[in-house]
């Protein structure tokens, strides 16, 4: 039977959720689901786990050069005419892929489609939903609002744009916008089709700083400068690093602010106008808190 649909699973040392991850794809009742899991060589519980799914898939465990080069790998041994990869510490909630590829042949002229999703913890308890919006160009390069685990692409923008950047963590928003920039169709299916699981040993979670160096990088690449949104939330995970409250208000601005200077210049060459009428807003707010509380006391 032609598959209908690739999935890819990219995986490393997650004995602990892959599993699961597993059972999410594999009880989808996709007829033709052609499923692969590529391990990096992981050396925790993984390749017994995925052992015991021999009849239901195929995995390959060799060394990689990180998540992006194992589902590039992926992508080549499968040949569906859609696909999507999912990490090994996420999950399809049910009817996800059916939905998917009902909705691409009802509408041939799409070629990505995204669903919802929502951040799980540990125990699949669900935290928050996804901030998922509409299809806008402009407003993409601003927020991911793209969830990577409820997207799939057609086959031929794959083989179009090529393939995702081996050298990336944020290798999935690098590349909707890359598709974005050169006109690919995008839509949004408003269903819930997937989770990201947050744990502190995801990569969101332990890089927060270095992620958003990433995406700086990224937007100037491909926007030829990063907006001001992206510096100030670089700025933000650089200061909570340090340790500076938010219940020391003008403290914390200021050293939002700075840092926000200190991106511009690094990423765009310049403050914008609009940086320094936000901060300046930001400073004379937390001043005006501050001065309260000493006159309170």
């Amino acid at each position: 039977m032609t598959p209908e649909i690739s999935i890819i699973t990219p995986s490393f040392n997650q004995g602990r959720f892959i599993e699961r991850t597993l059972k999410s794809v594999l009880s989808q009742n996709v007829p033709a689901l052609e499923y692969i899991v590529m391990d990096g060589g992981s050396t925790d519980e993984t390749v017994s786990i995925l052992q015991q799914y021999d009849t239901q898939l195929k995995w390959l465990t060799e060394k990689d050069q990180g998540p992006s080069d194992a589902i590039n790998r992926g992508i080549q041994r499968t040949s569906a005419p859609i696909i999507g990869w999912l990490n090994s510490d996420d999950i399809y909630y049910p009817g996800a892929l059916n939905a998917v590829i009902e909705y691409f042949m009802a509408h041939p002229e799409v070629e990505v489609v995204y669903g919802d999703a929502c951040h799980i913890d540990e125990n699949d308890v669900v935290l928050e939903q996804y901030p998922t919006e509409n299809w806008d160009w402009e407003r993409l390069t601003n927020v991911c609002f793209i969830s990577q685990p409820a997207a799939f692409l057609r086959r031929e923008v794959f083989l179009r744009h090529g393939a995702l950047d081996i050298l990336l963590r944020n290798m999935d928003y690098e590349y909707w916008l890359r598709l974005g920039k050169n006109g690919v169709r995008f839509a949004h299916l408003p269903k819930l089709l997937a989770a990201t699981r947050l744990h502190p040993a995801a990569f969101t979670v332990v890089a927060r700083v270095a992620g958003h160096q990433s995406i700086n990088d990224i937007t100037r690449r491909h926007l030829g400068r990063t907006p001001d949104r992206w510096l100030f939330n670089y700025a933000h995970a650089v200061v909570e690093s340090k340790g500076f409250s938010r219940d020391h208000r003008l403290r914390f601005v200021i050293a939002v602010s700075l840092t926000s200077y200190y991106a511009a210049l690094r990423w765009n060459r310049c403050i914008s106008r609009p940086m320094l009428q936000t901060t300046a807003r930001w400073i004379g707010g937390g001043a005006k808190v501050t001065i309260r509380e000493v006159l309170a006391r």
